[in-house]
């Protein structure tokens, strides 16, 4: 055993000096009959001191059957942790399907609604809508008009599938006729000029209804912004999700088509994150928490699970991860080939979101998850 000295403070006892100065053969000797509280062992490197090797030890021990797997499993997976991304377009019993996005569809309100009861009694509690506007312009007002795509399915929704939990999404790429998340001067996105539209569309989506904020528009400072506004207009109890840690990412084609988003000029990297950068990632999601955000979201979510492991370990507030629309399709059209188990695959990857910290995971297997958990389903 390893031992250590406790030094003898300036000045002590001659008595206590003189021990001192005796430990010191002693030590040399390896002798374990040392002063009480002088010497102290050091701790053990190994804190699994009673693990023994193989043979005795065979970790495969509780792998032989699925009953034993589940029982102890580290990492679980419900309908509780999922999220269902859905489309809202104008129109009446439209449902257009995404052709990159096989099982997705643009649905109008009618048919948000059917769907949306049919999620809820699979076990998915939650939404996150994104609207197709009627019409486009330089600013994306319809975003904040009270008679817009997104009020009126929370309207709708609120009214016929009671208990749901309707999470928006903030941002204008969809509503602007330029693609981008904000006002523009010139080519490039006004940050200052955007909070103040940030902010008007939230107070009419938590009007209409919305359970919960979430801005993905990456300006800084908008969740302070969408925090006070909010507030100021009664909302003081509605909480924010914010993206905190978006990536500009290539895994967002198909939601492109989806939502038809896609910009007109240019792309996103001049405010979404470097795909480069996780120390900076921290400093987002520091901001928007000194900000006011309930929640926090990495998107994507297979790529940077890094990164969501690392805001699990620094902050306590509740996180979520996008399964974002590429890593979706990529499961679909690699399924379709025969490649792979398309069942097994997408319940790894959601597990995998989960044991790197997820708390919610949004992600448009939503319902094919929540259908073979009730099923019974084991790996």
């Amino acid at each position: 055993m390893t031992l250590y000295r406790i030094p003898v403070k300036p000045g002590a006892p001659a008595g206590i000096q003189e021990s001192e100065r005796a430990l010191e053969p002693a030590a040399a000797r390896g002798a374990s009959s040392y002063p009480f509280g002088r010497c102290l062992p050091t701790p053990p490197r190994d804190t699994n001191r009673g693990v023994m090797a193989f043979p005795e030890t065979r970790l495969r021990r509780f792998r032989r059957t699925p009953d034993l797997r589940r029982l102890v499993r580290e990492t679980r997976l419900s309908p509780d942790n999922l999220v269902l991304p859905l489309f809202v377009c104008p129109g009446e019993g439209v449902a257009n399907p995404i052709s990159s996005m096989p099982g997705v569809f643009q649905h109008s309100v009618d048919r948000i609604v059917e769907t949306c009861r049919e999620t809820f009694a699979e076990g998915v509690r939650a939404v996150l809508l994104f609207g197709l506007p009627e019409y486009k312009d330089a600013e994306g007002s319809a975003a904040w008009s009270p008679d817009g795509i997104v009020q009126r399915a929370l309207r709708a929704l609120a009214a016929e599938v009671p208990g749901l939990v309707k999470i928006v999404d903030v941002c204008f790429c969809e509503y602007t006729d330029h693609g981008h998340c904000g006002v523009l001067h010139g080519h490039e996105v006004d940050n200052d000029a955007t909070l103040a539209n940030l902010a008007r569309q939230s107070v009419s989506l938590a009007e209409a209804g919305a359970d919960v904020i979430a801005p993905s528009d990456m300006m800084d400072g908008r969740v302070g912004a969408i925090r006070q506004a909010l507030d100021a207009a009664g909302f003081a109890a509605t909480p924010i999700l914010s993206y905190a840690v978006k990536f500009a990412s290539g895994f967002y084609g198909p939601f492109r088509e989806a939502a038809e988003s896609a910009p007109k000029f240019g792309d996103r990297r001049a405010y979404q994150m470097d795909p480069a950068n996780g120390r900076e990632a921290m400093r987002e999601a520091a901001l928007d928490v000194e900000e006011g955000a309930d929640m926090l979201m990495v998107k994507p979510a297979l790529a940077y699970l890094d990164i969501l492991a690392a805001l699990r370990r620094r902050f306590d507030l509740p996180l979520a991860a996008y399964h974002v629309s590429g890593e979706y399709a990529m499961l679909k059209a690699a399924a379709e080939r025969g490649w792979i188990d398309y069942d097994r695959v997408m319940m790894e990857s959601l597990l995998a979101i989960r044991r790197a910290g997820a708390d919610l995971i949004l992600t448009y297997a939503a319902r094919e998850a929540a259908r073979l958990l009730a099923a019974g389903w084991v790996e």
